[in-house]
C-alpha cells in the first residue's frame, strides 16, 4: 500500500460555512467541489492503489503509481533516518536564557505540539539531518521574549535559522529543506507529478480550515511516491483522528480501508514516528481549543 495522499475532497453536497466532518470526508467525484481543488494530472493511467481512494469507500476515480514507487521512496527515507533515536531537548520558556544564535549552526525552532512545526520536523528527519539541524523547542503558552526580539519577530513556529538568516512558514520550509540540504529528494522528479504535488501542498490549508470549521460548528496524492505532500497532511490526520473518535464517536477510517492502511504505513515511518505525540494529548488540546469555546 502506497503511503501517498490525494486531496481531492469532493463532497456529496456543497458544504455550508460550517461543514460537518463526515460530509467533508464523503467523496463523490461526480459533483462540484465545495472549494477550489487541484486539477487531475494528465496521463496517469495507473493501478488503483493510491491514497486517492482512502477517504472513500466508493470512489470512481482510479489513478496511482505502482507500489514499487512507494517501496523505493520509503526505503530511501528509511536509509536517511536509519535507526536514529534522538534525545529530545527540553522546551524553552520565558525563564530560559537566550541560547547561542547566529553562530553558523542551523536550528529549527518548533513546538512539540504544533502540527505546522511537526511538518518541518518530519522533513528534517526524512532527510537524515538530525545531526545538522538542531531542534529548539519553544513553549507557545509561555514564550521566551528573546525569541521574538532576537530570533523571529513574527513570534511563530516553525522557523529555521540557516546561514545566519531566519525563515518561516511551514510549507516554504518543507521545500527549502528539501532543496537546500543533502538527503533523499522528497519531491517527484517527473514534471507533471511535481506540479500536481505543488498544488496538493497549496491545498492543505483549505483542507485544514474546512475540518477545523466543522469542529467549531458542533485520494489523495497522485504525485505518486512518498513526498512532502504526505508530510504536510500527516500531522493533521494524527490530530483529527483521535479527537473525532473521542468527541464525535466518529471513526474516520470506517468503510475506508485504504485510509486505515495509509495511516498504518505512515505510523511505520521512523522519521514521522520520532515526531508523534500521545493521542490523548491531542484530544485534550483540541477539547480545550474547541469545546470550551462553545460553553
Amino acid at each position: 500500500m502506497s503511503a501517498v495522499i490525494y486531496t481531492s475532497f469532493y463532497c456529496s453536497t456543497a458544504l455550508s460555512s460550517s461543514p460537518d466532518f463526515s460530509s467533508l470526508l464523503s467523496l463523490s467525484f461526480s459533483t462540484k467541489p465545495p472549494f477550489p481543488l487541484p486539477h487531475t494530472p494528465p496521463d496517469l493511467s495507473l493501478p488503483p492503489h493510491s491514497f486517492t481512494q482512502l477517504f472513500s469507500a466508493s470512489t470512481t476515480r482510479r489513478a496511482l503509481l505502482p507500489k514499487s514507487w512507494f517501496a523505493t521512496k520509503i526505503s530511501a527515507c528509511t536509509m536517511a533516518t536509519g535507526s536514529v533515536q534522538e534525545v529530545l531537548p527540553p522546551t524553552l520558556d520565558s525563564t530560559s536564557d537566550l541560547p547561542a544564535i547566529f553562530d553558523g549552526a542551523t536550528r529549527l525552532y518548533i513546538s512539540y505540539s504544533c502540527p505546522y512545526a511537526q511538518r518541518v520536523w518530519i522533513t528534517r528527519n526524512c532527510k537524515g539531518l538530525q545531526d545538522k539541524i538542531k531542534l529548539v523547542p519553544i513553549n507557545l503558552q509561555n514564550r521566551p521574549t528573546w525569541y521574538k526580539e532576537k530570533v523571529y519577530p513574527p513570534n511563530k513556529v516553525p522557523s529555521l535559522e540557516h546561514n545566519k538568516e531566519v525563515k518561516g512558514e511551514s510549507l516554504d520550509l518543507l521545500k527549502y529543506i528539501d532543496s537546500s540540504f543533502e538527503g533523499p529528494s522528497l519531491f517527484p522528479s517527473d514534471c507533471a507529478k511535481r506540479q500536481f504535488a505543488e498544488e496538493l501542498l497549496s491545498y492543505t490549508d483549505s483542507f485544514n480550515k474546512g475540518v477545523i470549521s466543522s469542529f467549531k460548528a458542533d485520494g489523495m496524492n497522485d504525485a505518486g511516491e512518498f513526498s512532502l505532500v504526505d508530510i504536510a497532511y500527516a500531522p493533521f490526520i494524527e490530530r483529527f483522528q483521535p479527537f473525532l473518535s473521542d468527541v464525535k464517536k466518529y471513526d474516520i477510517t470506517a468503510g475506508r480501508p485504504k485510509l486505515a492502511a495509509w495511516i498504518q504505513e505512515m505510523n511505520k515511518n521512523e522519521a514521522y514516528k520520532q515526531t508523534q505525540r500521545d493521542p490523548k494529548e491531542h484530544v485534550e488540546t483540541y477539547k480545550k481549543r474547541f469545546l470550551r469555546a462553545q460553553l
